[in-house]
């Protein structure tokens, strides 16, 4: 069973989806502001975190900046704002994925699955390491350790960021469509108005850097998907 934490000051909200999550079987712990939020975080061993951005004391910002310190549980973010400012935040301070409040349950579970079983690929492969090293001009993938080196520098990046961009050099010079980014990266299927491929294309990009030649590293093919440049 995947124990969570629920963090919102929204009452009647968390008390909803903790009968629906509780019902979907995920053990549930809910956090009222922040601060409570941060302090259980890091208290306890969650599988998964949901974080509302706006909470009393800390923010969701706050209690993600804080917790990324020292661990790598994986977030999702709620956001009851419809503007793309917070989930970019979000996702560059390390979040896994976000949704916009209100949400429907069902989608919400639907997110949390996937953000697990993201992680939980990632902790097999780094249990028993794959001797593949995937190599592409200036940049090295580890897929054992799911770890990135360009330029002869390593780079942090998130679970998600990792499986984006593995999947983007593995199709090299090839165009990969969003609907299939969405499915093998993200482990679903892309939904209308999903802007969360869009910005961990953005991290990826300000991460990896340009080209020798000053270009963008990863095309974006207009009505289409992304596209990473050989050079």
């Amino acid at each position: 069973m995947h124990r969570i934490l629920l963090a919102d000051d929204d009452t009647e909200l968390c008390e909803m989806l903790t009968e629906y999550l509780t019902h979907e079987g995920f053990a549930v712990d809910v956090a009222s502001d922040g601060t409570m939020a941060l302090d259980k975080a890091l208290a306890h061993e969650y599988d998964l975190i949901i974080l509302d951005v706006m909470m009393p004391f800390q923010s969701g910002f706050d209690v993600l900046r804080q917790l990324r310190k020292t661990r790598t549980t994986p977030v999702l973010m709620l956001t009851a704002r419809a503007e793309d400012v917070d989930s970019i935040v979000g996702l560059e301070l390390g979040a896994d994925d976000y949704l916009t409040k209100p949400t429907n349950p069902r989608v919400l579970v639907a997110h949390m699955r996937s953000v697990l079983r993201r992680a939980r690929a990632q902790a097999l492969e780094t249990e028993v390491p794959a001797a593949e090293i995937l190599r592409l001009d200036d940049l090295e993938i580890h897929t054992g350790s799911r770890s990135v080196v360009c330029v002869g520098q390593p780079l942090e990046m998130t679970s998600t960021e990792y499986s984006v961009l593995e999947v983007l050099v593995r199709e090299a010079g090839h165009v990969v469509t969003k609907a299939e980014l969405s499915e093998r990266a993200l482990g679903r299927k892309l939904s209308p108005y999903d802007r969360s491929l869009d910005m961990h294309v953005s991290n990826l990009r300000r991460k990896l850097g340009s080209t020798p030649e000053n270009g963008e590293r990863i095309k974006t093919v207009r009505g289409v998907g992304y596209q990473y440049v050989t050079f």
